[in-house]
């Protein structure tokens, strides 16, 4: 046996051993995850962290609505009731923040509470300054130079440069309380253990590496998201045959990610396997650096057009959409790229001659996957398959297999950090719901790291323009027109190896009801509840 099915097997029996019988409302999710996400308030774990500890015990200032599963989710208030950019200087924005919203240490949320909370991402100097955090929160808002209260219901936020995609920004960043701060003794170690956010859920017990228990805060100011269950368990189980196991046997309700080769025997037991569109896309970043054989457009073109992406289809049982560029196809944003992502392997071969490589000279190249993590699908055999496709236009990749989270970390660092290894491309999938998550975090050239996760340092003054274009278009119909633009110049370029986009699959058990899957990286887990036995 595996160390790895050795670690996700003990991990289950320690994070199940206390139950005996959990009462009849309790919904036990076995994550893909292999640690329980940051419960301080910026979660790491990418975009599983922030549907598990985020959105859970936490609000932004605006919200995703995640209400519905037959349209993509648009924003809404959230912790703040409006916002609006100043007509006569559009750096400037002003948010109308919620009355009355309480945090879970009873303490009220206020216009100081966000300027604190944007300290502890921005300020170094500020005695709440969390690296953790800010590792997670300081480059999803590149946007914001400044802050203030100006009265207790009243923050105004301002850009270095006039920025349409603020709003977006601010989605991602969550709120903890000051006051609980101070309780715990000016110590994130010691808040992770007692949380307290202005979320629907808070936590009840916490157990690093084996669980996290939830239960419903009823002082929650939106009192239609008020949760139906007692208890939401959350155990960490990165191997899918674990998780499989454990969704048979019944040691969990529910489980992210179920291998497509188990799906149709799941759905033989009963079980349901949930399914719906979301903005995501499977990837492998490219390294742009001085010296990497992505810088030739030759060969981003010949590998796109050596993926058999209707075979990657069958391998991951239907579950899939065929990637035609970085967004999914119909997408509003698609535009008309004038570059077909399809599988010709002759055109392939003749763009690799013309770039100077041959059966005899292959190009090669070092790749980093991860063995599971948020959104990376079934990342071992899906990043084989690619292998074997790309070895057939002289493409030889090796392979550099890291745990997810220290994937994240080498992402952020960037393709020049020796934490990459050498390593000229990632196997990394975006959450690409708005402009700025979409687009502009990858690609634009002041946004390297330290200051961005444009991982492989590329830079084109042409796509620089463009972005500033979106940033200062605050019109939407036009602001869609600069974003095709900019799709086509993403497909046309080549500029990420394009596989595929996930259908987000889930198993639960026949007694899980009231579950809308939102097309989108969160869901609500409010509204679910467990049918009786």
């Amino acid at each position: 046996m595996s160390k790895l099915r050795l670690f996700a097997a003990a991990g289950l029996a320690l994070a199940l051993s206390a139950g005996a019988a959990l009462a009849q409302g309790t919904l036990r999710i076995g994550m893909t995850a292999s640690d329980i996400p940051l419960t301080t308030g910026q979660p790491d774990q990418g975009g599983e962290g922030q549907r598990f500890t985020g959105y859970t015990m936490y609000d932004a200032l605006i919200n995703w609505d995640l209400s519905s599963a037959d349209k993509p989710s648009g924003l809404v208030p959230g912790l703040a009731t409006s916002w609006a950019v100043d007509a006569q200087d559009r750096t400037k924005w002003t948010f109308q923040l919620r009355r009355d919203v309480k945090f879970h240490d009873g303490a009220i949320f206020d216009a100081n509470a966000v300027g604190w909370n944007l300290d502890k991402l921005l300020n170094q100097q500020a005695p709440q300054f969390d690296p953790r955090q800010s590792a997670q929160g300081r480059t999803r808002i590149p946007a914001v130079t400044s802050y203030r209260a100006v009265d207790a219901n009243t923050v105004e936020i301002v850009t270095r440069t006039p920025d349409a995609t603020l709003p977006y920004q601010l989605a991602w960043i969550f709120y903890s309380s000051p006051a609980q701060f101070e309780r715990v003794g000016r110590s994130w170690e010691n808040f992770a253990r007692q949380p307290s956010g202005t979320g629907p859920w808070r936590l009840a017990n916490f157990v690093p590496r084996e669980r996290a228990e939830m239960v419903p805060f009823p002082d929650y100011w939106d009192k239609a998201r008020v949760p139906k269950l007692e208890r939401l368990v959350l155990i960490p189980l990165p191997e899918a045959s674990a998780r499989t196991a454990a969704l048979r046997s019944g040691q969990v309700d529910w489980i992210e990610a179920p291998s497509p080769d188990a799906i149709p025997s799941l759905r033989q037991a009963g079980m349901q396997i949930v399914t719906n569109a979301y903005p995501h896309n499977w990837t492998w970043h490219l390294s742009r650096v001085e010296g990497s054989p992505w810088n030739d457009i030759r060969v981003r073109q010949a590998a796109n057009l050596a993926i058999d992406r209707e075979g990657m289809r069958e391998l991951l049982s239907g579950l899939a959409i065929p990637a035609q560029g970085f967004f999914p196809p119909g997408h509003q944003w698609f535009g008309e790229p004038k570059f077909k992502l399809r599988r010709d392997v002759a055109e392939a071969r003749r763009l690799m001659t013309a770039a100077g490589f041959s059966a005899t000279n292959p190009m090669r190249t070092k790749i980093l996957i991860s063995p599971s993590g948020s959104g990376q699908m079934q990342p071992l055999p899906m990043n084989e398959f690619v292998q074997q496709n790309l070895a057939e236009v002289w493409i030889r990749v090796d392979f550099e297999v890291v745990d997810w989270n220290t994937m994240i970390n080498i992402w952020r660092a960037g393709a020049r950090h020796e934490s990459a290894r050498g390593a000229t491309g990632m196997n990394y999938t975006y959450f690409i719901q708005d402009p700025f998550t979409g687009f502009i975090r990858h690609l634009q050239s002041n946004l390297a790291p330290p200051a961005g996760t444009n991982w492989g340092f590329y830079a084109d003054p042409e796509m620089d323009k463009l972005f500033d274009e979106i940033r200062n278009t605050f019109d939407p119909a036009a602001q869609t027109a600069v974003l095709r633009r900019v799709h086509e110049k993403y497909v046309d370029e080549a500029l990420f190896l394009m596989v595929t986009h996930d259908v987000n699959p889930r198993a639960m058990n026949a007694r899980v009801r009231g579950f809308v899957q939102a097309q989108n990286w969160f869901q609500d887990f409010s509204p679910v509840f467990m049918a009786p036995r």
